[in-house]
């Protein structure tokens, strides 16, 4: 006979979640998918203990995956992009000409702007670090300017380009978790970024405001990275174009699969008769992402091509996309037998009795995710496990659910670079060469970020709602959905 779990049996696997990740990946840095498996073994000893059938419990999980469905093909088709983006030289002309507008006169604010840019283009933080940030780091040295404040305007920019980029794992995962749309997540994001990144531009202009210096003290890598682009591809207005294709989709609100396909398409087509590369390649540039190995141009030798190069153009394919979809998988696998237990609505419950207020739902997201973060160190967790369980609760608010995956970017994703034993926080550190407790006031989007969605949740601007005949349609879909 099946009953309602108590509060204790409720929260049991999500208690058993956060130890397993947190001793496991935290302290021994175990894979975390197998730590995800072991919590669903939890949740469902949990869920036979409350008279939950094995049948009811792989229906749950099949509900999850069902829904994730149309957002996971969007994640594989983004790592098909970025490779036919790559491979046609549409992200390193951007790339190139986002290098040329550095001016050493105002190096803060210009490692923001220009790390930025890269990142929105590449949708990677890790990489835009890596490559304009080492950079930007030398230029800061030469100049004598705080490298802490350098290093935090990078970690800043990078995860500012990160967070709105179409082509980012994060920004496709946060509406996913939430049950939101992607170009509309990106838009409604806007209200948290850009008043903390017009802070952040403010501080980091007047940090920089008395540097001045000569634009030719560029370190020498900078000038072969720039070099190293002219001679792997031949730039092009046209190549402007798949770009151009996914903003007209996104302003024209045109299905987001089709559009990605489409300017992949027009990319590959690119690369074949701009760029010169064979059919052969551009196919494996889909799969395996592009590799320097591709370019056959005269006289270019890719054994002599610098790391911080290939680190930068490396990348993309479908395969590139498995890491973070196998995190979904395993999270959704515990998220559906903890649904079926009926934990959540417990939870759920509990929590609507203590918090009243749309300012209170938006603080509590923001705490879960931040524990997360602190707890496993890693970005897509901070972002399913809090978006799983909130879900609902934003549905009988009547919060929609671009408010959730808003805030679970404002608070999971640009927060986890400022936490020191996060593998993000360890990467930004080594790579820039200032510990992540110096950078870590100077990355103020990072932080500001979840303090505007605060303020927005309790003074209601920049909240939308959800209209009663859209919840009521919403809520019989679902009954209907389910056989009810």
């Amino acid at each position: 006979m099946k009953r309602q779990p108590t509060l204790l049996e409720a929260i049991f696997p999500i208690v058993a979640m956060l130890l397993l990740l947190a001793i496991g990946y935290g302290v021994f840095q175990l894979s975390p998918e197998p730590l995800l498996i072991l919590a669903a073994i939890c949740a469902a000893g949990v869920a036979l203990r409350v008279g939950v059938k094995w049948e009811e419990m792989m229906a749950g999980i099949r509900e999850k995956l069902d829904a994730a469905m149309p957002a996971i093909l969007i994640l594989i088709s983004i790592g098909i992009l970025i490779g036919t983006w790559m491979i046609s030289g549409t992200i390193p002309m951007m790339i190139y000409y986002g290098l040329e507008i550095i001016n050493p006169a105002f190096i803060v604010v210009i490692a923001f702007v220009v790390s930025a840019i890269i990142s929105i283009v590449t949708g990677t933080s890790w990489g835009s670090a890596g490559t304009v940030g080492v950079a930007l780091m030398g230029i800061a040295t030469g100049f004598g300017a705080s490298l802490p404040a350098t290093a935090g305007a990078v970690v800043a920019g990078s995860y500012f380009g990160d967070k709105l980029s179409p082509l980012s794992d994060t920004t496709n995962l946060a509406p996913i978790a939430a049950g939101s749309e992607l170009y509309e997540h990106i838009k409604h994001m806007l209200y948290t970024t850009i008043p903390a990144a017009v802070i952040a531009l403010i501080v980091y202009t007047l940090v920089g405001f008395n540097l001045s210096g000569d634009s030719e003290s560029i370190p020498e890598e900078m000038d072969i990275m720039l070099k190293t682009l002219t001679e792997m591809f031949d730039w092009n207005i046209l190549l402007l174009l798949p770009p151009v294709i996914i903003l007209y989709g996104s302003i024209r609100k045109k299905p987001t699969l089709p559009t990605i396909i489409f300017s992949s398409i027009v990319a590959g087509i690119l690369a074949k008769f701009i760029q010169g590369f064979s059919v052969k390649d551009i196919f494996a540039s889909t799969v395996t992402g592009f590799n320097v190995s591709m370019v056959k141009a005269s006289g270019f030798n890719p054994d002599e091509v610098i790391f911080e190069v290939t680190r930068l153009v490396n990348q993309g394919g479908m395969q590139s996309m498995t890491g973070v979809i196998l995190i979904a998988f395993s999270a959704f696998i515990f998220a559906g037998i903890v649904t079926k237990a009926g934990c959540l609505e417990v939870i759920i419950a509990s929590l609507l009795k203590v918090v009243k207020t749309t300012g209170g739902v938006i603080l509590s997201t923001v705490v879960s995710c931040i524990t997360m973060a602190l707890v496993t160190g890693n970005s897509y967790l901070s972002i399913i496990v809090p978006g799983e369980i909130f879900k609902d609760t934003y549905k009988k608010k009547m919060l929609h659910a671009k408010n959730l995956s808003r805030t679970l970017e404002d608070s999971g994703t640009v927060v986890v670079p400022l936490i020191p034993w996060s593998s993000a926080g360890v990467y930004m550190a080594g790579t820039l060469g200032v510990s992540t407790l110096s950078y870590a006031p100077w990355a103020i989007l990072c932080y500001l970020g979840f303090i505007f969605a605060i303020i927005l949740g309790y003074t209601g601007i920049g909240i939308e709602r959800i209209h009663k005949e859209t919840f009521e349609k919403t809520t019989s879909k679902e009954y209907v959905d389910k056989g009810m």
